[in-house]
């Protein structure tokens, strides 16, 4: 999923004035928090969420749970992937942005 463009879209709350979408060079970056063009990943807003609540806080601990928590707490999020092949972008739900974290969180912590 390296190198595809990602597109986030998500509501955090119940009302729709909250709608956002954040765009990434790929679907690691969309993930893990890295920016382009001013926009933070679903672990940087989770951990900007966790420093807002802890702002005496010097490091961030948390495990996958506490971080699907959050995606699950969002009102609505899913993410736009551009295909190549097809020339278009295809849609993924939560559950898979859920499994895709657990599998890039993993390769990191593998390196």
């Amino acid at each position: 999923m390296a190198g595809r463009h990602t597109i986030i879209l998500m509501q955090p709350s119940q009302n729709r004035a909250t709608r956002t979408f954040m765009d990434f060079n790929s679907v690691n970056h969309a993930l893990d928090g890295r920016l382009l063009y001013g926009m933070t990943g679903i672990c940087g807003l989770y951990e900007r969420k966790i420093r807002d609540i802890n702002p005496m806080a010097r490091d961030l601990t948390y495990d996958i749970n506490d971080l699907y928590n959050f995606i699950d707490g969002l009102t609505d999020i899913s993410a736009l992937v551009f295909d190549r092949s097809l020339h278009a972008f295809l849609p993924y739900d939560r559950r898979w942005i859920k499994q895709e974290m657990f599998q890039h969180l993993k390769r990191l912590a593998q390196q």
